[in-house]
């Protein structure tokens, strides 16, 4: 015995009308009868695809400007009709209703209409309302109704004709897709609506859907299962970038090429950021991508080896070639030249993603225990950000050159876990202390990690020294000026420290924490 609903009636209502004709056509051939609406019954009309229009169906002609065609009973009866109970079928033939055992319908583009900037009343007319409620009613009685949502379903639509109809299970599958389709398209709606009612407030509740891109071997361990989800409708980021070599990607993979990605793309000019457990090994710029590379590798080698590098400029055959010397994780670029990919394809387990420049969105979600914070991202464009704005708080006002390398180191901090502390010169990195839980220690690390190099460098700090010990690191290994927030009770403890020593230091007013 068999659970094949066979397909006699079908209800068809899209605002896209990719593949219509060829689905009615199908639908014909098999000998559906189509109750259709609106444009969608003269698209089919058009094509020579016999079509029952609904308001024969109903009695009543569409109005309102189309806003009011299926909102029926000889309509929503036919789609809410459980088949499995006598009671049911005994009513619809009293009166005189037909079921449906397929409905086909996708809605208006509200999104991709606030998207455009259109007006709020053009806005408000793409609220699709006859829509959902004809996919949810179907969705909820699929145990006797299918319902397509998209033209990606019509294949499979197909071979159910020529099947006999869709199995119980695979009605089920296609009502959960329909609930999501039209729970997405609520959370937008609402989320819109929010935004007009209070323009630039804080949502007073949050939603959204993620749409599962596949599963992962595991999670941060081997004990853990994971997933990769897409926010469908924002910046494309990591989880849109295209893999074209190498290995299937990890969890662990996917967190520290976001942080690369996110660090090659704070500056400008030509940039590679390389990471370790989310932390730099090494960042850089330099006149050319490859010039960058060897810059930020320079930075601690040791912690480079298995890490993850990011570029936000085309990978060149000379930069693929200096990577292909070194045991890396992964490469995240905007593109490859002609000749790179070759080259970094011979690595065989390398992976290779080609993604679009980073995009910052306009909040930032983390999860916590029962519930989540909600942020604006961290970007460099406090007014504390632009060395123009800085103040000078020990010492001599900094050189061109100086002060260039104070303002890669600013920039640089921000990519590291807190406390942290960043030496640079030239443009690079030279040593980093990342994640100690007291700025002293930090201090010890870059310097330690710069060695010889902490001479003549200077120094950022993401937060203000709380005490002048931090400093007083910092200014015997050499270092000839400091970058930080300033603001701690005993700032002029510090000051003083830089004074006597004859080092610069400004205060910014931004603190960068990174956790």
């Amino acid at each position: 015995m068999t659970d094949r609903l066979p397909i006699r009636r079908a209800l068809l209502s899209v605002y896209d009308k990719s593949g219509l004709v060829e689905l009615g056509r199908a639908l014909a051939d098999a000998g559906v009868e189509i109750v259709s609406t609106g444009s969608t019954a003269r698209t089919l009309t058009d094509a020579g695809v016999p079509v029952t229009p609904v308001e024969s169906v109903t009695g009543f002609a569409e109005c309102l400007d189309g806003r009011v065609k299926t909102l029926h009973p000889h309509i929503h009866a036919g789609l809410l009709a459980d088949l499995r109970l006598e009671s049911h079928r005994a009513q619809l033939a009293e009166l005189g209703i037909e079921p449906f055992q397929l409905v086909v319908s996708n809605l208006y583009p509200f999104t991709e209409t606030v998207a455009s900037g259109a007006s709020p009343d053009e806005c408000v007319e793409q609220i699709d309302i006859g829509g959902p409620s004809m996919v949810r009613a179907a969705a909820k009685n699929h145990p006797s109704v299918a319902i397509v949502t998209s033209p990606e379903q019509y294949p499979c639509l197909v071979d159910a004709l020529a099947a006999g109809g869709f199995t119980l299970s695979e009605r089920r599958a296609l009502a959960t897709v329909a609930f999501r389709h039209t729970a997405a398209y609520d959370i937008a709606v609402a989320s819109w609506m929010g935004e007009q009612t209070n323009p630039g407030a804080w949502p007073s509740w949050i939603g959204g859907v993620w749409h599962k891109v596949g599963g992962l071997r595991y999670g941060e361990n081997s004990h853990q299962q994971a997933a990769l989800y897409r926010y469908p409708g924002g910046p494309s980021g990591i989880t849109g970038a295209e893999q074209l070599h190498g290995k299937e990607m990890s969890y662990n993979n996917y967190t520290d090429g976001d942080a690369a990605y996110r660090a090659a793309y704070d500056f400008a000019e030509p940039a590679v950021a390389i990471i370790k457990h989310a932390n730099p090994c090494g960042i850089a710029v330099g006149a050319d991508i490859a010039q960058a590379h060897r810059r930020a590798h320079a930075c601690d080698p040791v912690s480079a080896f298995g890490g993850v590098i990011a570029t936000n400029r085309p990978v060149s055959v000379e930069l693929a070639e200096q990577i292909a010397e070194i045991f890396t994780e992964v490469v995240i670029a905007p593109s490859y030249d002609d000749g790179a990919l070759e080259v970094l394809s011979r690595k065989k387990n390398i992976r290779l993603l080609r993604a679009a420049p980073y995009q910052h969105r306009e909040r930032q979600l983390q999860t916590i225990s029962g519930g989540a914070l909600l942020q604006q991202p961290d970007r460099i464009d406090a007014p504390g950000d632009d060395p123009a704005n800085w103040t000078l708080a020990a010492g001599e006002p900094a050189d061109a050159a100086t002060l260039a390398d104070l303002a890669f180191a600013w920039r640089a901090c921000r990519a590291v876990k807190s406390n942290a502390i960043l030496l640079a010169a030239d443009g690079a990195s030279v040593g980093v202390g990342m994640g100690q839980v007291n700025r002293v220690d930090s201090c010890r690390l870059a310097v330690e990690r710069a060695g010889d190099r902490a001479a003549g460098s200077v120094a950022a700090s993401d937060a203000f020294f709380p005490f002048a010990d931090g400093p007083g690191i910092l200014i015997a290994a050499g270092v000839r000026a400091i970058v930080q927030p300033g603001g701690s009770v005993r700032d002029a403890e510090t000051i003083e420290a830089a004074r006597a020593a004859g080092v610069t230091m400004y205060f910014t007013g931004t603190r960068h924490f990174f956790h």
